[in-house]
């Protein structure tokens, strides 16, 4: 795997990989995941204990918004990576005593087979995390925990009390357009907590800053 860069976004423990794709005549080959290059990494210290343990794929139709989802019991980070289309990608942390706690940044991803490279975005645990899509898109992301139905919950992407200050004003104002005018949201999702519901629920304890630190969880 050959990593051309690695940048840190508005919050640093989110991550943006940017790998290079062989080109020839031909068409292109490209690594976008090897372990020994991402394990250990010392620009990845958020991924230094994790083992990915299960690789999903979504296809998703223009305007469809899924998220902001989150694991524990096992805890779940996320390797993403856009395979064809458009999308905006959004990271809430959740993390309680984190500087940023309720915090929202977002990633703007497309691909096409044309570029020399390619991207993968690194959302740790303690976050929540969601999609946009511009197009008609395929997704492909590695997990860190397998997952489990009984551990999980969501922030509602129309949740009025998520600080959006860190955001890129540019992406905010595409995902508004599509929110005004798309169907493509599940029920639960749209009904999903508040921040401030969560915050106040039993099991968001799951998701002490400090604890996850010492832990060497995110």
């Amino acid at each position: 795997m050959k990593i051309l860069e690695i940048k840190s976004l508005t919050i640093s423990d989110i991550k943006v990989i940017k790998f290079a794709r062989f080109k020839d005549n031909r068409g292109y080959f490209t690594e976008q995941f090897r372990k020994s290059d991402l394990i250990g990494n010392p620009k990845l210290n958020s991924m230094k204990n994790i083992d990915f343990v299960q690789g999903n794929e979504s296809y998703s139709k223009k305007g469809a918004i899924r998220g902001f989802h989150f694991q524990w019991n096992p805890y779940m980070g996320k390797l993403v990576r856009i395979i064809s289309g458009q999308m905006i990608d959004f990271a809430l942390d959740i993390r309680k005593g984190s500087q940023t706690h309720g915090k929202i940044i977002a990633y703007e991803m497309s691909t096409s087979k044309e570029k020399e490279y390619d991207e993968l975005i690194w959302i740790p645990p303690g976050f929540a995390h969601g999609f946009c899509f511009q197009k008609n898109s395929i997704v492909e992301y590695l997990c860190s925990g397998e997952y489990n139905s009984k551990c999980e919950a969501g922030i509602s992407p129309l949740s009025k009390d998520i600080d959006w200050s860190l955001c890129d004003k540019k992406l905010i104002n595409k995902f508004k357009k599509i929110v005004d005018i798309t169907n493509l949201i599940t029920e639960k999702d749209k009904t999903s907590f508040s921040l401030k519901e969560w915050d106040n629920d039993e099991r968001a304890k799951n998701f002490i800053y400090s604890d996850l630190k010492e832990r060497g969880i995110c």
